[in-house]
């Protein structure tokens, strides 16, 4: 069962592994002019490793179980007492999911910065203008 574990916990790091390089390129496509383009897939593919992720944690919560030690970081770190493989990949897993919310914490502030951004555009866009001699929608000064 042990072994098991151990796999499930490797399964583990490489797919937080892979969520970080997939918030890499989250951050590289909201620091673009344009991100529409990649955002989509990038988001797609987030969910998909999300949901991988949590499949993976709680296969590992009943292998946990099973072992008769309790579910979530307690339990990993009695089973990684003892099993150096179980302890690295443990240590490994916990580095991967701290580096992985710190990106997705940063490309939070991102895309608040962007609507920020974006929504003083719009009130910029919607003041009206200050001289009555303005050009109006159709191109001309409106009286003439």
């Amino acid at each position: 069962m042990r072994d098991a574990l151990l796999a499930t916990v490797i399964e583990e790091v490489t797919a937080v592994t892979d969520f970080e390089t997939l918030l890499e390129q989250e951050e590289k496509a909201l620091i673009a002019a344009q991100p529409l383009d990649a955002l989509p897939g990038i988001i797609e593919h987030k969910t998909a490793l999300t949901e991988r992720i949590a499949a993976l944690e709680k296969q590992r919560d009943v292998q946990l179980e099973a072992l008769g030690l309790p579910v979530g970081a307690v339990g990993m770190d009695a089973a990684s007492d003892g099993d150096a493989a179980i302890a690295e990949q443990w240590s490994l897993l916990r580095a991967a999911a701290r580096r992985a919310k710190q990106n997705n914490n940063n490309n939070g502030v991102l895309i608040r910065t962007r609507m920020e951004f974006n929504r003083k555009a719009l009130l910029a866009l919607q003041i009206p203008p200050a001289k009555s001699g303005f050009y109006g929608p159709d191109g001309r000064v409106p009286g003439t």
